[in-house]
């Protein structure tokens, strides 16, 4: 089907760009990953160091530094601040829904481009992330497109039937270049994955090479002279210190749950099913019978994008931590495979069926009455702290919130975006109903963030957020107590400088200091401190404590 005369990719990015660029730096970064990318990226620019990593000024050892010179490149444009480190992921957004387009109509016709792009737009913690400052949006869609250039090589080698103009060993070196940025992005787990789908292909084709070593090896080596060019600078300028600590926490996120993020073995498929709403539901009707697609490379695409997902899926299952993100690759085969369900029912060559009605409404009834609810229950709070075992989260209970009723918008919305999109498609009108439930689900998630998330951080972190930033400028050490936050040093502006001793926790409450220290706990550990000479506490605001600890008049030497 031919595309007609509209400038569909230019539509999509302005579509994409309403939804994704408003109110970023509405609400402050939360903990850990957003805060703790910005600060990076903030430190960056106070150092004027674009190589080196560091937290707290101190070396910083868990990511590579590509999405930090995107950060950067934000905030020396609009000037350091929440906004600038989202914004890298709203552009990432903005790119990614037109790409998916021009894919997809490369490999079907532009309706299946916008239906891809459409049910990547429209599902919930695809969008949700194009709104965060994670490293992951940038992270997945380099990895996907290096594996996606890989096979477009291999339909070149092979003469799939899809027209494609440049050079096969073009493709091979794209694909692995892109594959590299995304090492460079967040680890070798970029290499990893698309390894491990090549290897499952392998197996699909009863062990028949369908890439020689050499060209393999080819693709390994443009991935590698991207990610060489940092590692091996930063190697030769400061040892191999990086390589060596940066390698053990990747043995450590696979082998034990970090940071508490344990988690059950149906985790990620339940993170999917419910995330992805409602791409998931269409997603499901594509892994059984489907009807025969038109072209070899269509049906070779499709094997490609099963494989990627069960990667993914069964990888991040075995994986001992279980966070959201782990598995958010898998939005892309997901969301195509959502596509070509859509596609077909649309062709009539599949049916809309019961099941499919029934998940919709069952899994967006959900959302709608946690939406629903939670308006109400804000508004009697108090009813329910003495429920709550947590002296934390009771604390966390009483902050300041005002929740008025029309937060439940949202909710009716949904509720009627189901109403509409089952009604058009029972009767056909599938264009209709397909515009309803995916442009609808993304109004959905966007007025949620705007009713809600500023509310829930109100709760969460703001009391502290509030405490650090009143010390922005000063010359202070601010420090936590009972748990980690990096949001101490970015929302204190915290500089260089100061003692050696400045990260030694022990040192700044009980040493001989050369500067005030702010130290901020919460209700359940504030006892620890109080029994320490020479702190005074300065009070208490939802859940948390804060002291302060004066320079000593005359000084004792150690």
């Amino acid at each position: 089907m031919t595309d007609p005369k509209r400038p569909y990719p230019w539509m999509i990015a302005l579509v994409a760009a309403l939804f994704f660029l408003p109110f970023l730096g509405g609400v402050h970064l939360f903990d850990w990953d957003e805060i703790n990318f910005a600060e990076i990226s903030r430190e960056m620019i106070v150092l004027g160091d674009y190589l080196r990593i560091s937290i707290n000024f101190e070396p910083f050892f868990q990511k590579p530094p590509l999405f930090f010179w995107m950060q950067v490149l934000a905030m020396k444009t609009i000037g350091i601040g929440d906004y600038a480190a989202r914004l890298p992921n709203a552009l990432c957004g903005i790119a990614t829904l037109v790409i998916l387009y021009r894919i997809g109509k490369q490999l079907y016709d532009y309706r299946f481009g916008l239906l891809w792009a459409g049910a990547y737009l429209g599902s919930v913690l695809p969008f949700l992330y194009f709104k965060s400052g994670i490293i992951d949006p940038w992270f997945n869609l380099f990895i996907f497109l290096g594996l996606y250039y890989f096979i477009l090589f291999y339909w070149k080698k092979e003469n799939q039937g899809l027209s494609l103009t440049s050079h096969a060993w073009s493709y091979l070196f794209w694909g692995g270049f892109l594959l590299g940025l995304g090492i460079l992005t967040k680890g070798p787990v970029a290499f990893l994955l698309v390894a491990l789908t090549l290897f499952v292909y392998w197996v699909y084709q009863r062990f028949r090479f369908f890439v020689s070593i050499p060209q393999f090896l080819f693709f390994t080596l443009a991935a590698c002279l991207v990610t060489g060019a940092w590692f091996g600078v930063e190697t030769w300028l400061h040892g191999p210190q990086f390589v060596k600590e940066f390698t053990i926490y990747q043995y450590r996120l696979f082998s034990t749950p970090d940071a508490g993020h344990g988690g059950f073995p149906g985790y990620h498929f339940v993170v999917l099913l419910f995330g992805c709403f409602p791409a998931s539901i269409f997603a499901l009707r594509a892994f059984g019978r489907q009807p025969a697609e038109e072209q070899a490379y269509q049906q070779d695409f499709r094997r490609w994008m099963k494989y990627l997902f069960w990667v993914v899926l069964i990888l991040f299952t075995i994986v001992k931590s279980k966070i959201v993100h782990y598995s958010s690759l898998a939005y892309f085969p997901l969301t195509y495979l959502a596509a070509l369900t859509l596609y077909k029912i649309q062709r009539g060559e599949i049916s809309f069926t019961g099941w499919m009605r029934g998940l919709l409404w069952g899994i967006g009834g959900v959302y709608a009455l946690i939406v629903l609810l939670i308006p109400f229950l804000a508004q009697h709070l108090d009813r329910f702290q003495d429920l709550v075992a947590d002296p934390f989260a009771r604390g966390n209970m009483e902050a300041t919130v005002t929740w008025t009723g029309v937060e439940a918008i949202p909710a009716v919305v949904l509720v009627l975006v189901l109403v509409m999109s089952t009604r058009y498609l029972r009767q056909q009108q599938l264009g209709r109903g397909i515009q309803w439930l995916f442009g609808g689900t993304a109004v959905f998630v966007f007025l949620t963030l705007i009713f809600f998330i500023k509310r829930i951080e109100g709760y969460s972190q703001r009391a502290a957020v509030e405490f650090w930033e009143s010390h922005e400028g000063k010359d202070v050490y601010l420090m936590t107590h009972g748990f980690k936050s990096y949001a101490p040093y970015y929302y204190g502006r915290v500089q260089p400088g100061g003692a050696p001793q400045r990260t030694d926790k022990e040192w700044l409450l009980r040493g001989n200091i050369d500067r005030e220290v702010y130290i901020t706990t919460k209700v359940h550990k504030a006892d620890e401190l109080r029994g320490i000479p020479g702190l005074e506490e300065l009070g208490g605001k939802n859940g948390f404590i804060f002291f302060r600890r004066r320079v000593p008049i005359a000084p004792f030497s150690e």
